[in-house]
C-alpha cells in the first residue's frame, strides 16, 4: 500500500516543472531533466502538497539537454541553491503498484529568496528532515508556500573518505566473494542491542553511486523507512552516506539514535559535525557489532519491498574498529 501521496492542485499559469527523472539511460548514466506538466491544470500553475524528505541542499546543476528557451523560461540560475526533496511515505510502498518506481523520484525547490517567517523556516531545513510542505510551481521553479518540520532525522555525506572502518571493508569483500553487489548488516552495541543498519552498494567503473545517492537518483528513503518500520520508537535517525577513497563501494549507515554515542563517534571520525568532543560525559565509545542473522542479500531493500532478512556470514562484525 502506498501512503501519504502528494497531491497537486492548480493556482495560476502553466509552468515547466524541474524534477529529477530518476531514469537510467542505456549507457548506465543518470541525469536530471525538465518535465512539463500535462494539461490537467488548464493553463494554471500547479501547487503540490504532501510530506517530503529534505534529501540535500545544493547549487542548482545545469540540466543536460535543456535548450536556451527552457533555461530562460525557468527563471532560475545554476548558481541558485535548491533543496532536493523526495516524497515521504508513512508506510511501506508496495512495489507492485504502477507508480511505485516514481515515488522516490526527486523534485527540486528553490532554497533562497523567501521573506519573513517562511524565510526562517526554509533556512532552518537540514538534509534528512521530514517536512509537511506546499510547493508552488511558478516560472518553472518550485518554491515553498508553507513548510513545517515533523521529524529531525539528519543526512550527512562524505566523499573520498580516508580510514573507512575495516569491518565495512571486510563485509564488502565477503559480499563480492559471494557475487553480490548490494548487502546489509545490522550493527549492535557492546551490550548486544541493535544500534544501526549498514548498507553497502557497489560503485564500479563509470558509476557514481555516491552522487546518485546524494542527488536522490538512487533512493535512500526505502532504507530509512525499513529501519523506522522495524523500531518501536519514533526517534529521529542519523544517516551517513560514506564513499571510501580506496574502495569501490559506498556505505549508507542508518544509525538508530541520532544523538547517541555511535552517531557522535562517526561524526567525529569523518568531520561531519559535533561529536564526542562536544560534551560527552564518558570518553568510551559504543562499538557497533553485527550479530547472527543480520546479513541480507539486499537488492530488494533498495526497492522498498520489505524482504525478510537472511543468514549472516559476518561473525564478530565491528563497525567501529577503526574509529
Amino acid at each position: 500500500m502506498v501512503a501519504s501521496a502528494a497531491t497537486t492542485r492548480c493556482s495560476g499559469r502553466a509552468a515547466v516543472i524541474h524534477r529529477g527523472s530518476g531514469v537510467q539511460g542505456g549507457d548506465g548514466s543518470r541525469s536530471d531533466r525538465l518535465i512539463r506538466p500535462d494539461n490537467r491544470c488548464g493553463g494554471m500553475d500547479p501547487t503540490t502538497s504532501g510530506r517530503f524528505r529534505v534529501h540535500d541542499r545544493r547549487p542548482r546543476p545545469d540540466i543536460e539537454g535543456a535548450d536556451d528557451e527552457t533555461r530562460e523560461g525557468s527563471g532560475t540560475d545554476s548558481a541558485d541553491e535548491e533543496f532536493v526533496l523526495v516524497e515521504h511515505a508513512d508506510g511501506p510502498v508496495d512495489p507492485t503498484e504502477s507508480d511505485a518506481g516514481d515515488r522516490f523520484d526527486p523534485l527540486y525547490a528553490t532554497a533562497e529568496g523567501y521573506e519573513d517567517d517562511l524565510a526562517d523556516r526554509v533556512a532552518s531545513l537540514d538534509p534528512g528532515y521530514v517536512v509537511d510542505a506546499t510547493l508552488a510551481w511558478t516560472d518553472g521553479s518550485a518554491r515553498f508556500v508553507a513548510v513545517e518540520v515533523v521529524r529531525e532525522t539528519r543526512f550527512r555525506y562524505a566523499d573520498a573518505v580516508d580510514g573507512m572502518f575495516e569491518a565495512a571493508v571486510d563485509a564488502w569483500r565477503s559480499l563480492r566473494a559471494d557475487g553480490e553487489a548490494v548487502g546489509s548488516v545490522t550493527t549492535r552495541s557492546n551490550d548486544g542491542d541493535p544500534n544501526g543498519a549498514l548498507y553497502l552498494f557497489a560503485d564500479g567503473p563509470g558509476a557514481d553511486t555516491f552522487d546518485d545517492l546524494r542527488a536522490g537518483r538512487l533512493p535512500v528513503e526505502p532504507l530509512v523507512a525499513r529501519v523506522n518500520a522495524s523500531r518501536d520508537d519514533d526517534d529521529p535517525r542519523e544517516v551517513f552516506v560514506l564513499a571510501p577513497a580506496d574502495h569501490e563501494f559506498v556505505a549508507v549507515y542508518v544509525v538508530f539514535d541520532r544523538d547517541g554515542v555511535l552517531a557522535q563517534t562517526v561524526r567525529d571520525t569523518y568531520g561531519l559535525g559535533p561529536g564526542l568532543a562536544a560534551g560527552l560525559e564518558s570518553g568510551v565509545p559504543d562499538t557497533a557489532k553485527a550479530g547472527e542473522g543480520d546479513r541480507t542479500d539486499d537488492r530488494s531493500q533498495i526497492d522498498g519491498d520489505g524482504a525478510e532478512d537472511g543468514d549472516n556470514d559476518f561473525d564478530d562484525f565491528d563497525a567501529l574498529d577503526r574509529l
